[in-house]
């Protein structure tokens, strides 16, 4: 799981198995950001719509702009101009790309989550550096 801020640098990174959901390591994700400031805006894909996850993120201060999966039984929440902004969802994967140019990430050789975590740290260090000096 990936935060970044708006010219996609890394705000946060957790790593986790593959078996839960997204929308449960949301919560944690944001708990482990580098930066002292909460981010106001998460963008999610259809997978991110649950009201109450949204409740919970309210609660935090931190808006969630997520499309609404086609099998939903209550009421829209999201319409408009917040679910327009779910089209910067681009500077994301392009988090993504910048993390997987690093052979090390892509192909996982680290059986230990820790040390896993802490190649993509480094990475993460390595695309701040690059665009801050």
């Amino acid at each position: 799981m990936a935060i970044c801020e708006n010219s996609s640098l890394p705000v946060a990174i957790k790593v986790a198995s593959a078996s839960p959901h997204e929308i449960t390591l949301a919560e944690a994700t944001v708990a482990a950001r580098f930066t002292r400031h909460v981010p106001h805006l998460l963008i999610g894909d259809r997978a991110y719509d649950s009201d109450p996850h949204d409740i919970k993120l309210r609660k935090r201060h931190i808006a969630l702009i997520a499309p609404h999966r086609d099998n939903r039984q209550r009421p829209r929440t999201q319409d408009g101009r917040p679910l327009r902004r779910y089209r910067r969802r681009w500077k994301v994967e392009r988090l993504n790309a910048w993390l997987q140019n690093n052979r090390r990430l892509v192909t996982r050789y680290e059986r230990n989550p820790d040390n896993f975590l802490g190649f993509i740290h480094l990475a993460c260090m390595k695309i701040l550096l690059k665009n801050y000096f």
